[in-house]
């Protein structure tokens, strides 16, 4: 079996909002990658071995005093090093070049113009001596260090690409992971197969021997718990761990009655029926909605869900004496964030469910095979598990389920209406063809009442808001443009087939500065 960690390209963080695209990237070139701080110990890259570095952007600039920066050794280590923005800048100035604020900044799309013989990094990336970018940056350098080629500008900016082929050093001003520089992609495979010399063995099968055999050298013969919430990602741990120990696994499904519709009949038919999986199906209703009576604070409601259910499942878990790891469907965002959130460099918008470990006196073992996985590997590696491409590409679900799309207090009725309206909106996307063009879409519950007028008689019930956005990293996303009659068809069904609403509207706010989900 390869080795999948023996090619590995580490990401230093600057503090740029488009980090994780570039470890994205370098995974869709099949080749194995970590992100982790600027500052990160010398001794500690050196112990990763990898076979490439790349420094991220970052807000900073680097003439500021404190500026963010990584050890003089580092580029002595003789493994190739890519900067992009920041990274360029501080690549540059490293060697003696000068960086200065633009005369004028730089913000989105522009024209990057080859400058003499473009080198390895470029190979492929220039079509008729150019290629769109995206830029974001207010400083530029002025003058190239000694040793260095230009390899690329803009009309703007005349040095937007360097390169020191003999000591494989290379910089890009612009940002090639996002998807606004539509070759971007080129270049960053190009850096991780070519001059880093990754062959790219990180492929879904590979991934799921390489999982399978750690697993079973983890668990041996012990027994596994797993809380099964019918989402992408817990759904693809239970189907890789039954792959590797088969009945050694038992999954806990917690219905807590804010499932979408007929949600916990599919979890059960795909994973008891046809998969073979021992789940164990709680109905909870009545405890999570008494314990929810009464709250409208947001946050107040995902700490009671997530608390209800890390005490339902102790509570199964504890008639299972015999079981020694707990699984979680941890996927690698997750792990970053929480990793932000720790050193205090990231704002807690909201809470994450399924991060930060187990509680003390829960004497399991943590089993957590998706924590190197992005959410795109995990959905691929899904499907090569045999999970249905339904289920696994559905759009994302928050934990608290539909907690968080009834805004204020939530009632069993709520909850009701909410089931039949979003699954009517659903049904309409799939059959219209626009569900998989949409990252994200979804029906959210008002509690407000407006008047409308029914079979010649006036009513007065509930609103829902519509929501569909598209996006390819979820930290920005757009409104999806949804053709009127579409809206109107689906706006008619919901109306006429789900007592208590007669009003439906269309969400076209944008994150930022919206989010997408509402609360």
């Amino acid at each position: 079996m390869a080795d999948l960690h023996s090619e590995k390209i580490l990401i230093l963080d600057f503090g740029s909002q488009y980090t994780q695209l570039i470890a994205r990237r370098v995974r869709e070139a099949h080749v194995y990658c970590e992100l982790h701080p600027y500052d990160m110990d010398l001794e500690a890259i050196r112990a990763f071995q990898p076979n490439g570095i790349i420094l991220s952007g970052g807000p900073k600039s680097v003439y500021d005093e404190g500026a963010p920066a990584v050890e003089e050794a580092l580029f002595e280590l003789g493994v190739p090093v890519l900067g992009i923005c920041y990274g360029m800048q501080l690549l540059n100035r490293h060697f003696g070049g000068h960086v200065v604020p633009a005369g004028k900044r730089e913000y989105g799309h522009a024209d990057l113009l080859s400058q003499g013989q473009p080198g390895p990094l470029f190979d492929g990336f220039f079509v008729d001596g150019k290629s769109p970018v995206w830029m974001s940056h207010g400083d530029h350098v002025e003058q190239v260090a000694d040793g260095f080629d230009i390899i690329a500008a803009t009309d703007n900016a005349p040095v937007c690409g360097i390169q020191n082929v003999e000591r494989n050093l290379y910089g890009v001003q612009f940002h090639p992971e996002v998807n606004h520089t539509p070759r971007g992609e080129v270049l960053i495979d190009t850096f991780v197969r070519k001059i880093c010399g990754c062959s790219g063995q990180w492929t879904p099968g590979q991934i799921i021997e390489d999982a399978v055999a750690r697993i079973r050298e983890q668990v041996g013969t012990d027994k596994v718990i797993l809380g099964l919430s019918g989402g992408v990602d817990s759904s693809v741990a239970a189907a890789l761990i039954h792959r590797a120990i088969g009945d050694q696994l038992t999954c806990v499904f917690v219905d807590n009655g804010l499932l979408r519709l007929n949600e916990g009949d599919q979890v059960m038919s795909t994973f008891a029926q046809n998969l073979g999986v021992k789940v164990i199906r709680v109905d909870a209703e009545d405890r999570f909605l008494t314990a929810l009576a009464g709250e409208t604070d947001p946050e107040k409601k995902r700490k009671i869900i997530g608390g209800l259910f890390v005490d339902i499942f102790e509570e199964e878990s504890n008639k299972l004496t015999d079981a020694k790891w707990l699984a979680q469907g941890t996927i690698y965002p997750d792990v970053i964030e929480s990793a932000g959130a720790k050193t205090g460099k990231a704002h807690n918008i909201k809470s994450h469910h399924n991060v930060g470990g187990l509680p003390d006196y829960m004497k399991l073992q943590l089993l957590e095979p998706l924590r190197e996985l992005f959410k795109d590997e995990v959905r691929t590696v899904g499907e090569e598990l045999g999970l249905p491409h339904q289920m696994v590409w559905r759009h994302p679900f928050p934990g608290p389920g539909l907690g968080v799309r009834i805004l204020g207090e939530i009632k069993k009725e709520y909850a009701d209406i909410l089931r039949q309206a979003d699954a009517i909106y659903i049904e309409e996307l799939y059959r219209s063809g626009h569900y998989e063009k949409i990252s994200q879409a979804f029906a959210v519950f008002l509690p407000v009442k407006s008047v409308g007028v029914m079979g010649d008689g006036r009513t007065y019930e509930y609103v829902v808001a519509l929501r569909a956005v598209e996006t390819k990293d979820f930290m920005t996303a757009g409104w999806y443009p949804m053709p009127y009659a579409d809206l109107a068809r689906i706006s008619s069904r919901i109306i006429n087939e789900v007592k208590g609403i007669n009003r439906v509207t269309y969400d076209i706010s944008s994150k930022p500065p919206a989010t997408i989900e509402w609360e």
